[in-house]
């Protein structure tokens, strides 16, 4: 039976209940409804901020050793939930219990690392600018910080947005993603009893009404995303109306790239894990594997065996290694990716479907056989990828990375070379044709040389 009393938002201290229009939570493993979150009104995103607002001018003012104080009696308190919280993380996330568990864990870390760091915040001094003057930077806080967090890693992500947000004198109005809202409103009823009134501040509900009014609200002054790019260019555009900072957290398409001379064994095993983990769900999972071609047969027997034997199942189940993805919806986009895949003319050597059982499973998937224009090495599954990875020669992926450069440099070297054709043998032009080659032979190793940096760069932009 699906529950009927909707979670509570956190506003000035108080936790409010049943403000909005209701939306069910699922659990990704089984499809089911497991709490129902109100999407908060622009009215109650108002008064959020507003809290938030008045809060701030004690808070900024409150010491840093007494803010670091604060914090730590929060992570302390957060501590002592931890198996609860887990418990939670895996049901609205999908994540295996022991992950989620472990996440907890590294973020209440983090979480006492910022309350520390608040105190050893550098300044700087300079007297360049006139003469007998000192010309000093210090750090103030800014005021009241936005922020919106994503379904992938709810907890993680939302310490490190509160987390230097709160230790350096700002206050927060955060709004966890629709999907995966447990968490959040849990560490929110615990840090109620912790932190002033207004200091931190949580609302639920999806991107209309609730993050459009958080974004464009007047008296917000940075706003914080953690989420996929086409979200990021939508809240920048509406953020520049009221000229707030903004801090963008986006999409990556993350890459791997195989030398000949590597331990294939070693990466392998890395590849299982980092290519599957959290389903995949991550924007730094190793979603395209860039091979150099001596070892693209022997590495790609070695990964596929490693790569079925990932252990898909039930969360609670403590052998899973993988879950479901997290909704019905990013399952049909994974399948679609891979259905178009194959369209293209690649090869979808394991996986590519759906696992019959309740909730939202995909098999680990392995394509091969990609070519520059293809779709899936370079686009980016609505914000994550989810348990696929594309396995392609590293020459086609440097021309999927850096198409320009390579026929430039190819033009460049068939014009030398036409030159030198046209030269009287021994001329003193002819030398300097055959320099011009070499130079430009040079740069094409030079950017070889050092393409792993570029590629992976280009490659992590797209």
């Amino acid at each position: 039976m699906a529950p009927t009393s909707p979670l509570p938002q956190l506003v000035d201290g108080r936790l409010v209940h049943g403000a909005g229009p209701r939306h069910d939570v699922e659990d990704p493993a089984t499809g089911e409804v497991i709490a129902c979150a109100p999407s908060a009104p622009a009215a109650l995103v108002d008064e959020a901020v507003r809290a938030a607002e008045r809060a701030f001018p004690s808070w900024a003012d409150t010491p840093p050793a007494e803010r670091e104080g604060v914090l730590r009696d929060l992570a302390d308190a957060l501590g002592e939930h931890v198996g609860e919280l887990a418990g939670l993380e895996s049901a609205d996330a999908g994540k295996p219990l022991a992950a989620a568990r472990e996440e907890i864990e590294l973020s209440l870390g983090t979480l006492r690392f910022f309350a520390g760091a608040a105190r050893v915040l550098d300044g700087k001094a300079a007297t360049e600018y006139v003469r007998g003057r000192t010309s000093m930077i210090r750090r103030d806080p800014i005021g009241v910080c936005g922020q919106i967090a994503p379904w992938n890693y709810p907890f993680m992500t939302a310490v490190w947005k509160i987390g230097p947000a709160l230790a350096t004198g700002n206050t927060v109005v955060l709004k966890p993603s629709e999907l995966t809202p447990l968490t959040t409103v849990r560490t929110a009823e615990i840090a109620g009893d912790i932190l002033p009134a207004g200091v931190l501040n949580v609302l639920t509900g999806g991107g209309l009404p609730t993050g459009d009014a958080l974004v464009r609200h007047p008296r917000v002054r940075l706003v914080s995303l953690t989420g996929d790019t086409s979200t990021g260019r939508v809240i920048a555009r509406n953020a520049a109306e009221s000229l707030k900072r903004v801090h963008l957290e986006l999409g990556g398409k993350a890459p791997v790239v195989v030398f000949g001379d590597a331990d294939l064994e070693a990466v392998t095993d890395a590849l299982r894990r980092a290519a599957f983990a959290n389903s995949g769900q991550d924007c730094t999972a190793a979603t395209r594997v860039l091979v150099e071609e001596s070892v693209y047969e022997d590495l790609m027997a070695a990964l596929l065996p490693k790569a079925a034997s990932v252990r898909v199942g039930d969360p609670r189940d403590p052998a899973t290694e993988m879950g479901p993805v997290i909704s019905r919806a990013q399952r049909e986009r994974v399948i679609g990716f891979v259905d178009r895949a194959a369209a293209e003319g690649a090869s979808v050597v394991i996986g590519g479907e759906a696992l019959d059982r309740p909730g939202y499973f995909v098999a680990p998937t392995v394509v091969t056989d990609i070519e520059p224009g293809y779709e899936i090495p370079v686009e980016n599954m609505a914000g994550v990828d989810a348990g696929i990875t594309s396995l392609l020669a590293l020459s086609t992926g440097e021309k999927i990375a850096n198409p320009r450069h390579e026929r430039r440099d190819r033009r460049r070297l068939a014009k030398a070379q036409r030159n030198l054709a046209r030269k009287q043998k021994g001329s003193a032009n002819r030398a300097k044709a055959r320099l011009k080659i070499a130079r430009v032979h040079a740069r094409i190793t030079d950017r070889r040389r050092d393409h792993l940096h570029k590629l992976t760069t280009r490659l992590v932009r797209e």
